[in-house]
């Protein structure tokens, strides 16, 4: 079993003192890795990292995410990407490179208030992320229910090697599309499985930063024990 040492920490408290090694939101001064956030500390395999326990989502490009469309321009949509920033997809991302703003109308695609999976495509703080609906598994969303969790549980969420969205994924039939903005569809045929999908989502969400989440999700889900470990996964 992985030993983690694991404690509450605040901005500027020093975790540890030593040859190891900052990961997620530390820093190191001298021999001292230091916390930037408020949240749980982990030290493991030589390495430290804070898993925050609150935060808005920043985008960074590659990120899968789930949007709201919530404005549209002559030249691309506007979405609600459940951050400060405002994401914008270019009507020639779906209409393809014969778009027209004069023959095309963008509301024969999508309309406010759609829901869309889409890939940040280029994101430098400089300006508003350029979204991408131009891989496989994008585009609209046509059914499920919407969830939102703090983006910093997403980790949480998928587990170590997906391992826990699998299982919560296999127990109730659910199929769970994870942005990393937080926004999470659950979509499922059986209700009695999309009300345990949606319960074991919102479970991790609020006991992210708690030991042993993976097993006591799954004795919700009335999965058998095994011999797996829980850990956190960043």
């Amino acid at each position: 079993m992985m030993d983690i040492k694991r404690r509450y920490v605040i901005p500027g408290d020093v975790i540890v003192t030593g040859p190891l090694r900052p990961e997620q939101n530390v820093y190191q001064e001298g021999d001292r890795i230091i916390s930037t956030c408020v949240g749980i500390s982990e030290i493991f395999e030589n390495a430290v990292r804070v898993i925050p326990l609150t935060g808005v989502y920043v985008p960074k490009t590659n990120d899968l995410v789930i949007g709201k469309v919530v404005g549209t321009s002559p030249l691309s949509w506007e979405f609600d990407i459940n951050s400060c920033f405002i994401g914008f997809l270019p009507a020639q991302d779906v209409f393809g490179r014969d778009y027209s703003p004069t023959k095309d109308e963008l509301k024969q695609r999508l309309n406010i208030g759609d829901l869309v999976a889409a890939r940040v495509a280029n994101f430098d703080r400089s300006r508003d992320p350029l979204l991408t609906v131009q891989d496989r598994d994008l585009g609209k969303i046509d059914s499920g229910e919407l969830i939102e969790i703090a983006p910093s549980k997403v980790p949480r969420l998928i587990g170590k090697r997906g391992s826990m969205i699998q299982s919560i994924e296999m127990a109730t039939k659910a199929i769970i599309t994870i942005g990393q903005n937080g926004w999470i569809v659950v979509s499922c045929e059986d209700p009695e499985g999309l009300l345990k999908a949606i319960e074991a989502v919102k479970m991790v969400d609020a006991l992210a930063h708690t030991p042993n989440l993976t097993e006591r999700v799954k004795s919700m889900l009335g999965i058998p024990e095994d011999e797996n470990n829980d850990t956190i996964n960043e």
